[in-house]
């Protein structure tokens, strides 16, 4: 099991205001930070990160939350990351997160749900290198 993850604060949560909120909650859940960036995703980065869902139905709402303001991306390093964060975060649809999750606590559906968090070790690398080179990255 790999210990990086890669997460986005999506822009509805930037936009609430809960950026340092969801901070606090990757720290108290034991990450560290590697690296993080505020940015507002171009439609082409956007399209480029979900190409694996260009297909589905739901792809140009997708593409156009993402890139309707600003979003905070960041790599994490913990023992299992990416189970960890997955936990942490709650289930995509914040009405079936459990209690005190980040999508539980600041997503409002569905497609505005807070955070985006890798599904797999392989795509956390994958993640992580898109938006991050690896002179970004701490080496340890």
């Amino acid at each position: 099991m790999g210990n990086k993850t890669f997460a986005i604060i999506k822009p509805d949560a930037v936009k609430a205001g809960n950026t340092g909120k969801i901070y606090d909650r990757i720290i108290q859940a034991g990450f560290d930070i590697l690296a993080a960036q505020l940015l507002r995703l171009s439609e082409e980065q956007a399209k480029g990160f979900y190409a694996v869902h260009h297909e589905r139905p739901f792809f140009g709402d997708l593409i156009e939350f993402m890139t309707s303001g600003p979003c905070m991306v960041l790599a994490l390093q913990k023992d299992n990351a990416v189970e960890s964060w997955r936990k942490t975060i709650g289930a995509t649809n914040p009405q079936d997160a459990e209690d005190n999750t980040i999508r539980k606590d600041f997503a409002s559906n569905v497609q505005e749900n807070a955070v985006h968090g890798s599904d797999s070790d392989e795509n956390a690398q994958k993640e992580i290198a898109f938006f991050f080179s690896d002179s970004e990255l701490p080496s340890n």
